[in-house]
């Protein structure tokens, strides 16, 4: 029996929409003997792995943790010397809040090869995919991508320096601290700025809510918004029934 060479590939699996991955991606999970796969990642993708392939389940459900990071990381290694070639499939991109570089190193003080797969970030794809530009001539010349819950589980400072300025602000993991949020933007005087809150953002049940940063919990409320979702605020925002209608258009294409 041959010696395979013990690797590590870390792909990006997108914000959702199962055809929102890469070329690259697919093949990687094609060739893969193990596939360590993150809840938020659309599991139609499995499809693609070959039939003796082995998955295993290593994300997180409301707080619910199937491995710590520690037994992750432990995990990649042992499989990679045992079987060859690990995939670590991972929600959106992989480098944006995905903890990707962390695993990569990891594996590295252990000798594999190590290779990574971008994916398309749900910051950008899931308000793309509600009409939402994140940047627009006239409106908004940058964004701020943030994380709202931070390693010791409080909110980011870097909430209060967004707010203070006038890009467009994208909140990842933040449902649970939307009243903090909230609080932080009345604050600086933008309660009247455009605020969307879209939960499973690209999939078919996705869910949106529009409003303001002043009527935004209201909204989430008559809706029952909640995690996973992500946050957009900013005066583009106010762009989303226009590119909306092109969105719709695009899809009887398919």
């Amino acid at each position: 029996m041959s010696i395979l060479t013990p690797k590590l590939t870390v792909v990006g699996a997108g914000p959702g929409d199962v055809e929102l991955i890469t070329l690259k991606a697919i093949k990687a999970i094609k060739s893969a003997h193990v596939i360590l796969y993150d809840a938020l990642i659309n599991e139609e993708l499995l499809k693609y792995a070959s039939v003796d392939v082995e998955l295993i389940f290593v994300g997180k459900r409301k707080g619910c943790y199937a491995f710590q990071q520690e037994q992750i990381n432990e995990l990649i290694v042992a499989k990679a010397k045992e079987k060859g070639h690990v995939v670590r499939l991972k929600g959106g991109d992989p480098f944006i809040f995905g903890r990707g570089a962390e695993e990569i190193d990891y594996a590295r003080e252990f000798g594999l090869e190590t290779f990574v797969v971008p994916g398309i970030s749900s910051a950008i794809a899931v308000p793309a995919y509600q009409g939402i530009p994140l940047t627009k001539r006239g409106s908004s010349e940058s964004f701020w991508v943030i994380t709202a819950t931070t390693k010791n589980h409080s909110l980011s400072t870097d909430v209060h320096l967004a707010a203070k300025s006038t890009a467009t602000v994208v909140i990842l993991m933040g449902m649970h601290k939307l009243e903090k949020i909230v609080d932080i933007f009345k604050g600086e005087g933008k309660q009247d700025t455009q605020m969307a809150i879209i939960q499973n953002g690209t999939r078919i049940d996705e869910k949106v809510g529009v409003g303001t940063v002043s009527t935004i919990q209201s909204i989430v409320e008559e809706k029952q918004l909640s995690s996973p979702a992500i946050i957009v605020i900013g005066d583009v925002v106010q762009n989303r029934v226009a590119l909306s209608t092109i969105r719709h258009e695009v899809n009887k294409l398919a």
